[in-house]
């Protein structure tokens, strides 16, 4: 079921101000975070010239944005922290929509892809099936979303001021196949470390064409 609007203000809430709080040291601490493997990923699945429409879905400070830009692609970002959104608009130049991942406003088939790298994981188990719908529709045809979250063994809860919920990739599956996705491909990260020793699972999902 659905969580309460009230509580789901408490999960938001609090995470968002955790990241407001740490705005400024998180855009210095991941401003060289390489993630060009979880790039690829979601431009070799759409494997289409560009420019392509990208939706960085939970944008940051706006460091992918740069890349997509850079790239020759048409990248929007969108993130719920104010002060991502401030800097992800003076960092890339491009659009960024200020907005919570459990009220979003999204147009009906815009994207050629949609980047959630390290936001998905935010979003409560009972609020999934929702939000994941929402980027379904969010994407053209054959578009491709990409997902990287923290691995776990399907629990949710608070963790040093953030809410997260910490899926296997059998329940993962389950989440995103329901959604109407069918899957890519998926690996694990950081690359070239024992399975143990690797905390983020990637995964590439496509909407069907039909």
């Amino acid at each position: 079921m659905p969580l309460p609007k009230e509580q789901l203000d408490v999960i938001a809430g609090g995470t968002l101000a955790h990241y407001e709080g740490r705005a400024v040291d998180f855009r210095e601490g991941t401003r060289d975070h390489d993630v060009s493997q979880n790039i690829n990923a979601l431009l070799d699945a759409i494997n289409k010239p560009a420019p392509l429409t990208i939706l960085d879905f939970g944008c940051g400070p706006g460091r992918d944005l740069q890349t997509f830009t850079k790239l020759g692609h048409r990248a929007i970002g969108l993130d719920g922290t104010a002060s991502f959104v401030e800097m992800a608009r003076a960092d890339s130049g491009c659009e960024v929509w200020h907005q919570n991942f459990f009220a979003l406003d999204l147009p009906d088939a815009l994207f050629d892809g949609v980047f959630a790298n390290a936001s998905l994981f935010h979003v409560p188990v009972a609020e999934l099936p929702r939000v994941l719908g929402q980027l379904h529709d969010a994407l053209k045809p054959d578009g491709v979303l990409f997902c990287s979250n923290p691995r776990g063994s399907n629990s949710e809860g608070w963790s040093s001021g953030r809410y997260g919920s910490y899926h296997d990739l059998e329940a993962w599956r389950e989440f995103m196949t329901a959604a109407g996705f069918t899957e890519i491909r998926h690996y694990y990260r950081p690359d070239g470390l024992l399975r143990a020793e690797q905390a983020w699972l990637a995964t590439v999902w496509r909407k069907p064409a039909a």
